[in-house]
């Protein structure tokens, strides 16, 4: 979504979709795994919307919506471009509004080819690199800047137009969308073969049923009306996952509900602050606030770096700002012009340290230790076998938790310990077990799905050991800093000159929680607290720990504590906690008014041009510049947000527009395109390009891939297989295996099979099978069901086996993990796992024990290459 419209956060808030007139859930179970968020689905239901759900398995959900719609995992950008496709060729799409606030218009360099034109690949693509050179995507006379930021692996060749967009509206614009290298057009183009045939053939999606969907969503789209998407995992876990969500937002855009009422995109997050640990970050490439991490080869110095990453247009003109503010933060008196904003302070990126390049690194021995912090890798990631073999290479591992989870317990109770692959005796990693404490045992924040800060207050002091996080890190950082405090060495000075003076109170000397919030929130030089971004200054006189999260705090009131009841305020709640940016609940929301500052109708009025007032008012805060109105027109050389024109919603943008058509932020194609799961019993009929060419791949020991449609050995891995989350049961299950009460709701890990392939593999209803793939074979007791139904996908059924991860080898429940069958096949802009579509095979009975296991494994791969095709 940083792609498409400028931030990579949800578009929308909850509470908004009682205001929508269709949702389609897509990618998400949120009956059964968002239940508190699913309420205003179905008070928008109550109200006469339409609720559709797109899964392959018929779930809670299902049987809440008005049409479930079956299709086969890892088929959906197919699914979604014959959307685009009715749309485009029925002429529904909200003409004014795609004129006015996307990129439809943009002329693309003549060089560019669409995967028509090459048979599934875009123009640019080096196969000796196995990555694309993005020059050819740029509109025509202009280099754009995203605001995603620049990709690992995303190339621009020498023979890219360095114009000044950079920022500003692309030099060659068609207003009428007919010029043949508009967006518009390209976009036609590109999604026409997408009919509703095609559909029914890839996904098994009957063309009618793909139609009645379709029709569905442009009736309540429009000037009166709005309909919202919501996705969650399902969507993300592909090696294309970052284009589903892109297929998505394009076809919200063409239909107008982007910043509306009822409309937008609502990105279901799968933790309780999942979306503040991207926002912070986690991630390898990312500082505090979706700065881009500097890399080793492109930044010698603060200005290399500035210089990359900004834009001359709109708010990411400011990202000197934001950067010399985290810096300010966290060096202190140490920072300044002098020594070059304590540039050489940070680590370089080198290439790509995300996950599963780190965990191959601790297989081979180069990486000697690990924090395992609120994660339970043996259980949850993909190929959990791999993680296993890889800690027990390390030096040392840390892991805290609540109680001794798989990931603490490889070396001695694992799959691994019991087939013989390892032993006890022969692991030298040294495992630190530290004791967690529990939420209700520690003062902080959650940001959930919705981009909104909540706070919450310890109840009871953490008893013996356990400590929480922010106790565990600040200490450690104490004994390092007290370790190094007579160092005269360079390397030594970024930890040295931290500014690591939190106060402490309670028992235990805890750091408080509110003083890391203060800093977040950030300052002036004077201590006074910051009310927005839009005060952060680039020449060290504020300082800010994450500058989206500014005004979290501000006049030193602690915003995300608020909770006043809904009774005493707008539906909006903006008094409930507080969003990000500005307390924004829906963002581009300028958007739902016209160029001229008039909502598009009275039905979906939400923010408006007050000519009285000379302001934007509203439901809302306005996602804008304050005051300026609909008509202002930039000066020359105008820069950042004073170059934006007052008809511009999308801020962060640097030409101000929504993008249809990315012309750079991403590495596998400016536009999505459907490509078969890397692992998939099935060809590709759109290309010869089977899948993503750009994924990535990694040819490891232990990490052997199932041959793919048309490959020697396919047919050993005949089926599709798809994870899945249930109610009874969190994540990896660490929280709630261990409880008595779940683990008795759902006591054993299951697969789902239809009657039709129990009969085909001689399935119980009750009994035992065996799922099986390159890496391994896991057992399950079998559910016989119709929620999973068997598709007719390119003129033959297509048989799914639906696998919920959340079992391991400890706790009351126990069971094989899932995701040990799966592989390191990732996306290539976020490096995510695909784990919600691969093959595999299915067989009656238990899995062999010991030494046998990997034999068994070994034979049936070895089985298919003799018989394969």
């Amino acid at each position: 979504m940083g792609t498409s419209f400028g931030r990579g956060g949800a578009t929308t808030f909850q509470q908004d979709l009682q205001n929508s007139d269709c949702i389609l859930i897509e990618g998400s179970n949120m009956a059964e795994c968002h239940p508190v968020g699913f309420q205003w689905v179905m008070e928008a239901k109550e109200r006469g919307a339409k609720v559709i759900h797109v899964d392959p398995r018929f779930t809670r959900t299902s049987a809440m919506a008005d049409l479930h719609v079956p299709l086969r995992a890892g088929s959906d950008i197919a699914f979604l471009g014959g959307i685009v496709n009715y749309i485009l060729e029925h002429g529904r799409e909200f003409r004014e509004y795609v004129a006015a606030y996307t990129n439809a218009g943009a002329v693309i360099d003549e060089r560019f080819a669409d995967t028509e034109d090459l048979d599934g690949l875009f123009s640019g693509w080096d196969p000796e690199r196995g990555s694309y050179d993005l020059a050819s995507w740029q509109y025509e006379g202009m280099t754009p800047f995203s605001a995603a930021g620049r990709r690992d692996g995303a190339q621009l060749g020498e023979s890219a137009e360095r114009g000044q967009l950079e920022g500003g509206d692309p030099p060659h614009f068609d207003a009428t969308l007919e010029h043949p290298r508009c967006v518009f057009q390209l976009l036609r183009k590109h999604y026409r073969r997408y009919t509703p045939e095609m559909v029914e053939r890839i996904c098994g999606v009957p063309a009618a049923t793909l139609i009645e969907v379709a029709e569905t969503l442009c009736e309540s789209s429009g000037r009166e009306r709005t309909g919202a998407f919501v996705y969650s995992v399902g969507w993300t876990q592909h090696t294309v996952g970052v284009q589903y969500i892109r297929t998505a937002a394009i076809i919200q855009l063409l239909l107008g509900n982007i910043g509306r009422p009822g409309g937008g995109i609502m990105a279901l997050r799968g933790h309780a602050s999942i979306q503040g640990s991207t926002d912070i970050p986690t991630l390898f490439d990312l500082l505090p606030g979706y700065l881009p991490m500097p890399r080793a080869d492109a930044h010698q110095s603060h200005s290399d770096y500035v210089a990359d990453n900004s834009a001359a247009t709109g708010f990411w003109g400011n990202m000197e700002a934001y950067y010399v503010s985290l810096i300010k933060a966290w060096f202190g008196e140490h920072a300044g012009p002098d020594d070059d904003w304590c540039f050489d302070y940070l680590p370089k990126l080198t290439g790509n340290h995300s996950t599963y390049p780190t965990v191959l690194g601790m297989r081979e021995g180069k990486v000697k230790g690990m924090f395992c912090l609120g994660e339970n890798p043996a259980v949850g990631s993909a190929n959990s076998r791999l993680h296993r073999l890889a800690m027990a290479e390390l030096d040392w591992l840390v892991v805290r938790d609540f109680q001794e989870i798989e990931s603490a317990a490889f070396w001695h109770d694992s799959p691994e310990i019991e087939n013989g692959e390892l032993r006890t005796e022969d692991i030298a990693t040294e495992v630190f077990l530290m004791p967690a404490a529990a939420h209700t045992e520690k003062d902080g924040s959650f940001t959930n799905t919705q981009r909104l800060l909540q706070w919450h207050h310890k109840a009871v002091e953490p008893e013996d050991d356990r400590r929480s996080e922010l106790w565990f890190m600040y200490h450690l950082g104490l004994r390092i800093r007290e370790k190094l405090r007579g160092s005269r060495k360079r390397r030594d000075r970024p930890i040295r000159h931290l500014t690591w003076d939190y106060e402490t109170d309670g028992p235990h000397d805890e750091p408080r929680a509110e003083a890391v919030l203060a800093e977040i929130n950030g300052a002036r030089a004077d201590g006074a607290p910051l009310s927005s971004y839009t005060e952060l200054e680039a020449d060290g006189s504020t300082a800010c720990g994450c500058w989206i999260y500014c005004g979290c705090r501000a006049e030193g009131r602690n915003q995300a504590a608020r909770r006043r009841p809904g009774s005493e305020q707008s539906w909006v709640a903006p008094e409930w906690g507080w969003a990000w940016p500005a307390n924004r609940r829906l963002l581009y929301n300028l958007a739902s008014a016209d160029p001229d500052g008039r909502p598009w109708s009275e039905r979906k009025r939400y923010v408006w041009w007050d000519a009285e007032r000379e302001g934007w008012t509203g439901e809302d805060e306005p996602d804008f510049v304050a005051g300026r109105e609909p008509g202002y027109e930039p000066p020359e050389g105008a820069k950042a947000e004073d170059a934006l024109r007052g008809d511009e919603p999308f801020i962060m943008q640097a030409d101000g527009r929504a993008w249809l058509f990315a012309p750079a932020g991403l590495t596998d194609g400016p536009l999505p395109t459907h490509y078969e799961p890397h692992e998939s019993p099935f060809t590709n009929p759109l290309y010869a390009q089977q899948a993503n060419p750009a994924r990535e791949l990694y040819d490891a020991p232990d990490n052997d891939y199932n041959p793919t449609a048309g490959e020697p050995g396919s047919d050993a891995f005949p089926y599709v297989m798809t994870t899945y989350r249930l109610t009874e049961h969190h994540t990896a299950g660490a929280m709630s295996r261990t409880l008595g009460h779940l683990a008795e709701l759902q006591p054993e890990m299951f697969c789902e099979v239809s009657p039709q392939l129990a009969a085909e593999r001689g399935l119980e209803h009750g009994g035992w099978a065996t799922i099986v793939s390159s890496r391994t074979a896991i057992e399950a007791r079998v559910m016989v069901t119709d929620r999973i139904k068997p598709l007719r996908v390119d003129g033959r059924v297509a048989h799914q086996v639906g696998l919920p991860y959340h079992w391991g080898s400890r706790g009351i429940s126990t069971g094989d993990a899932a995701n040990d069958l799966f592989s390191l096949a990732l996306d290539p802009n976020v490096h995510i796992q695909e784990v919600k579509a691969a093959s595999c095979d299915i067989l009656a009975g238990r899995r062999p024990r010991g030494p046998e296991l990997q034999r068994f494994v070994a034979r049936h791969r070895e089985r298919g290459r003799e018989t394969g095709r």
